[in-house]
């Protein structure tokens, strides 16, 4: 059978990083406040000349360059954003011209912080149906740019940033020592819309908003929806927690992960957390995360990897694959 195989990873951040004692300058908080509520110490923010589309583009370079690979190799890309550069074409075809792919095809997918999870099942099954050989699968966003910088319950929260891998269809034999994507699960519920949105859009306000969260709501459903998936993964694929060799969960909030690890029976030293760096980048969390782990070599290959999400929509979702 058909595998989708993660051959490539790469990563791209803004230059400006901002800490938490420059924003103790613009809104009332402490970086004691929240790195304990949060585990956020830093973030990087968009420049004037850094877009989702020139960020995106940035890591699939990488991603390309890490597989040994040129766009030419490419059938298909998939970009995870809620930031897109223009409302249409999608930000996906923007890349897919800065890379100079001419063949294939490019679209976004909207999850919000869910949104690479999404692109990466979705990426795995044009493989598996013989629709494309190779995929480019982007996490990018600029959420600074939809934030009220006024409202220190969200500007705290997040930063911007990009990941991308490069997915490949491979050979696998349909059993748990496949390396591939091995299961995947995806939710969605919008009845909790209002706990977590952006306040504007061309069809309604004609501008682009802000974002607005009930954190405690977020947080109280947080974690049920995610161990909810994660387990799901874990019933599809025979096995249980005990097997794992790495969690990398979106970067959200470190109570949240810490949480959700803990209810699943996933060890400490197995949760890849890059929160206190990066903070919450939204569809881009997931891959920057990997990007880390690849970079300082926690990754090996046969590990067994768990990518969990959960965004605004509600939209969750996890993917079992093997290194």
């Amino acid at each position: 059978m058909i595998r989708s195989a993660i051959c490539g990873v790469g990563a791209a951040l803004p230059e400006r990083v901002v800490t938490n004692a420059e924003l103790e300058k613009i809104v009332e908080t402490s970086d004691e406040w929240i790195v304990q509520r949060t585990g956020i110490r830093q973030r990087y923010i968009a420049g004037e000349r850094d877009t989702t589309v020139s960020l995106g583009a940035q890591a699939a370079r990488r991603a390309l360059d890490n597989a040994e690979l040129s766009i030419k190799d490419i059938d298909c890309i998939i970009l995870a954003t809620s930031t897109a550069d223009h409302t249409f074409p999608s930000s996906a075809t923007e890349i897919q011209r800065a890379l100079g792919m001419t063949l294939g095809f490019a679209f976004d997918i909207q999850a919000v912080c869910s949104g690479f999870v999404f692109a990466l099942a979705t990426a795995d099954f044009y493989l598996r149906c013989k629709m494309a050989k190779r995929a480019l699968v982007i996490g990018s966003e600029t959420f600074s740019r939809i934030l009220n910088w006024k409202d220190r319950t969200t500007c705290i929260l997040f930063g911007d940033g990009a990941g991308a891998v490069v997915l490949e269809a491979i050979k696998g034999k349909g059993v748990i020592q496949d390396r591939g994507i091995l299961a995947s699960k995806l939710r969605s519920d919008g009845r909790h819309i209002e706990k977590l949105y952006v306040d504007g859009g061309p069809s309604t306000t004609q501008t682009t908003g802000h974002l607005r969260m009930e954190g405690p709501e977020v947080f109280k459903h947080a974690v049920a929806m995610i161990t909810d998936v994660v387990n799901s993964c874990f019933n599809i694929a025979g096995i249980g927690p005990e097997k794992l060799d790495w969690f990398i969960p979106h970067q959200a909030n470190k109570r949240i992960i810490d949480a959700s690890a803990h209810k699943l029976g996933i060890i400490d030293k197995k949760v890849v957390i890059t929160i206190g760096e990066h903070g919450n980048t939204s569809a881009a969390s997931i891959p920057l995360a990997l990007a880390v782990a690849v970079k300082d070599g926690r990754l090996k290959k046969g590990d067994l990897i768990m990518l969990e999400a959960m965004g605004g929509g509600f939209t969750w979702g996890a993917v079992l694959l093997r290194w």
